[in-house]
Formats: C-alpha cells, structure tokens, sequence
C-alpha cells in the first residue's frame, strides 16, 4: 500500500505522507461496519463523503455511524453544519483537504467512505469555477439549440473543442450546452478545464477506491430492513424534532430520502404505511442511481462486502 504526500491548496501538510484509500457504494450495501472494520486494521480515521450526514440532527435518516462507533474510530464531516446552511462540493473539498491534514500530522492513515459519487469525482478530479453564471449566454445557447438543432450545435463543438465533442452525444442536450457556455464564458474548452483541475485534485489516481456490490435482491431486502430498523429507532421523531427547531420542509436536507417521507406524514398527507412502502421505494431506487454512477466512474475496484480477503488485498497492492 503505497504512500503519497501532496499539497493540500490553503491546507498545507506537513512532509509526512499519508495512506490513504476509499470505501464507496450504494446505500445499505454495508460500508459502515466493513469502514470500522477496515479503519481498525490499517490504523485510520474515517472522512465520510455523504452530502447529508454533514447535517446535525439529521442522524437516523442518514445512518451515520453511533456514537459508541465514534469513539471506537475517528470520524470526520459529520455533524458539521446546521440544516438550514448552504453546502457545496467545494466546500466539502476543502473541509476534506483540512481532514487529510489533520489526520497526516497525526501520522494516521485516512479511509474516505461514502455514497455520494459527486463528492468522489470531486476528490479524485477537482473542480474549477467559472464564476458568475452568463444567464444572456445560456439563454441565447438555448435559443440556438431550438432553432438550430443539436447535430449543428455539436458541429460547433467539435470545432472549438474537440475533445469533449468526442464524448457528448449530439442528443445529449444538456452536456452539449454545458460545454458550448463553458468555452464561451472563459475562452477554455472544457477539456482543458478538466485537465487542469484533475492538476490539484486532492485524490491521485493510485490511491484504491473499492466499491462494494452485491446482488440486487439481496441489497433491496437490506434497504426493507433498514426501513423498518430506522422508524423504530425514531425516525418520526427525529423529523418531527426538526420541525420543532425551526427547520422548514423546503429545505434541502429536508426534502432528502427519509425526511420528506416523514413530513408528508406528519403533516397529514400519507399514512404512515403509505410513507413506509415510498421510502422504501425510494431508497431502493436512490440505490440504482448511485450504483449507476459508481459504475460509470473509471478505476473502481468491485467487490463483495464479505470478501475481506479481496478488499485488504486491493488496498495493499495499490
């Protein structure tokens, strides 16, 4: 298992290396306990890359890790923002980098594990901001793709960026106009953009990023019980706790799996088996979505939560 150092941007490390590595996958598939078990093994901390269970209060409905599984192992971006505050990628990117920081002075290996696949693509390839959004550019883009149509729009692109032409399809409406505006606005193509932010990406491409699957029946009947083992431990209370503080349902963490199923019923809309049967539902689709992702994301090494052997074999050859 390989070490690294790198600049971390406005976070600076030391010039002790850290090992680093990553547990990724759909919801309920079993990263948290395979996470303390792996985090005990290789001497870790734990960054979680959930862009929900950076929310306090919001603690059932996320299945963030206990407090008894904080003590045994150090977590980090959990419990770091109120519900009614912004949280962006870049925002977590930075919060991540302060992390590594920490956790390398501490001469500690750090174990990255979450669902959220953006904040994944945002570790391993960076961002890059374009400033203010051009809303006269993006309309006048729309306009053209309506009158002129995609197979012109993406003759264009071919032309001013070939690149990224050669991997959107003229059909692909909303990428084809992303990477128009994106040259338009900065005079870069997208390509190049990319290029350059994957340059600072706080992730380098040897670091192991292990995703965990298993078959899709087995998975489902896991997110069933984890329905029923999240409204027993209170989940209705928890949302309804939120509500009380203050934290209205149109906020964002509000409106995520779980919460909003809640409000619905608290407010009289659903019954509560009717909430039950849709958040089940709806975690079970959330969960293709992520698979979906992960699956597109190049250099994830697949395997199944039991197979220890495998994974401690994947992390130590990298």
């Amino acid at each position: 298992m390989k070490n690294f150092g790198q600049d971390l941007g406005i976070y600076r490390k030391n010039d002790r290396s850290t090992t680093v590595f990553c547990l990724v996958g759909p919801t309920a598939v079993g990263k948290t306990a395979l996470a303390l078990e792996l985090a005990r093994a290789y001497d870790a901390e734990i960054i979680s890359v959930d862009s929900m269970q950076v929310y306090r209060y919001l603690d059932i409905g996320t299945a963030k890790a206990t407090p008894e599984e904080r003590r045994l192992v150090p977590h980090h971006l959990i419990d770091i923002v109120d519900p009614d505050e912004d949280y962006s990628l870049a925002r977590f990117l930075a919060d991540a980098a302060k992390a590594l920081a920490d956790i390398g002075r501490r001469g500690k290996a750090a174990l990255l594990t979450g669902g959220t696949g953006l904040y994944l693509r945002g570790l391993r390839e960076g961002i890059f901001d374009l400033g203010p959004v051009d809303e006269q550019l993006r309309a006048e883009l729309a306009r053209r793709l309506a009158e002129e149509g995609g197979a012109a729009l993406h003759t264009e692109l071919q032309r001013l960026d070939p690149e990224s032409a050669g991997r959107i399809h003229p059909n692909d409406r909303q990428r084809l106009l992303r990477a128009l505006e994106i040259f338009y606005h900065s005079g870069i193509p997208w390509s190049e953009h990319l290029r350059q932010s994957r340059q600072h990406a706080l992730l380098p491409p040897e670091v192991p990023v292990i995703g965990l699957a298993c078959q899709r029946d087995i998975l489902y009947e896991r997110i069933n019980r984890r329905v029923e083992s999240m409204l027993a431990a209170g989940l209705i209370d928890e949302v309804q706790g939120l509500l009380d503080r203050g934290y209205g349902p149109e906020l964002p963490p509000m409106q995520a799996i779980g919460y909003r199923h809640m409000v619905q019923y608290l407010n009289g809309s659903w019954t509560l088996e009717q909430a039950r049967e849709l958040l089940a539902r709806d975690t079970r689709r959330y969960a293709k979505r992520q698979l979906t992702w992960f699956r597109q994301t190049a250099g994830i090494k697949w395997c199944k939560p039991e197979d220890l052997t495998t994974i401690k074999g994947v992390i130590e050859q990298s």
